[in-house]
């Protein structure tokens, strides 16, 4: 099952306490000890190298596994209390006061957060006062991130004007929302009343939203496992073929795909499924000269005219 981050980071905070008790612990056992799998664990280990006690690196964690078991190379060089430069304690301040002012963040985090918070403000001294004339807030989605969170809390109907890039619109809709989740940006996901089907928002494309009295009452739906990502395309989707150059080599990257063969100029033809497939005209437009949409034949001829017009438009 997904997580969200505030989840992993307590359970990768945990881990390095478990791991410095138990030198070449199993794989096998600290996955069963932590409830998660040991792909889930493997990943949790594949980031905790990266961290370390200074921002800058340096004295980071040395840890790594054979499949079986798990070593920790350098714990007691980690285990010195945390040193802190003026910039570092400055933007950890900064950060953990805009952090604390999110909408849906359950109090009792907030409270731990302020009490981390205050600590460090003693610590840091003068940065405390340098970090206190800069703010960060998160207007363009906190508000509507309350409203979602309470939407939910309170099993009530949403009212939406939403933006959809694919179509290029706004669109007003009535939705029952099921959660909230991070995957690079909020989600929101809702059973839309206008087209009868389970969607997800994104949090910062809602141009305006409103509670209502209806109650939600969403269907029976199964949760996705978002732990590979947002878009996982399904085997009955539509199939889209689309050539590109060398400058183009990152739709591979960027867009989950079936196959990707390489072509003599360097270039990849890129197969892909994806339940909307007018929404990869946008692709195209933006590859230009890197590349073009090949099958099916009507979403090419579209996506040519959609390119024609634009050149009429600046010609215009």
């Amino acid at each position: 099952m997904a997580t969200n981050a505030i989840d992993q980071t307590r359970r990768m905070l945990s881990l390095v306490t478990y791991l410095r008790e138990r030198p070449g612990a199993r794989v096998s056992d600290v996955a069963r000890a932590f409830g998660i799998t040991q792909d889930e664990l493997i990943a949790d280990l594949d980031v905790l190298p990266m961290c370390g006690t200074s921002f800058r690196g340096g004295d980071l964690l040395d840890i790594d596994t054979d499949g079986d078991r798990i070593w920790w190379h350098n714990p007691d060089d980690v285990a010195a209390p945390l040193r802190l430069a003026a910039d570092e304690a400055t933007a950890l301040l900064v950060a953990a006061r805009a952090v604390a002012t999110l909408p849906g963040l359950r109090e009792g985090d907030r409270q731990a957060l302020l009490r981390a918070t205050a600590k460090l403000e003693a610590a840091a001294g003068e940065a405390a006062g340098a970090s206190s004339r800069v703010s960060v807030t998160f207007e363009s989605e906190g508000g509507v991130f309350a409203d979602v969170d309470r939407a939910i809390a309170e099993r009530r109907r949403l009212w939406l004007r939403y933006y959809s890039p694919a179509r290029d619109e706004l669109t007003e809709r009535e939705v029952d929302p099921i959660r909230l989740f991070a995957v690079g940006h909020t989600y929101m996901e809702a059973w839309c009343r206008l087209s009868e089907a389970r969607r997800t928002f994104r949090l910062d494309r809602v141009a305006e939203i409103r509670l209502l009295d209806a109650p939600a009452d969403p269907p029976p739906v199964e949760l996705r496992d978002l732990s590979e990502g947002l878009v996982q395309p399904a085997a009955e989707d539509p199939e889209v073929c689309i050539e590109v150059g060398p400058g183009g080599r990152w739709v591979a990257e960027y867009y989950p795909h079936d196959s990707a063969e390489e072509l003599p100029d360097g270039g990849l033809r890129i197969t892909l499924r994806t339940p909307d497939p007018a929404s990869l005209r946008r692709l195209a437009l933006r590859l230009g000269r890197d590349g073009r949409i090949t099958a099916p034949r009507e979403l090419a001829d579209s996506a040519r005219r959609a390119a024609t017009e634009a050149l009429a438009a600046y010609g215009e």
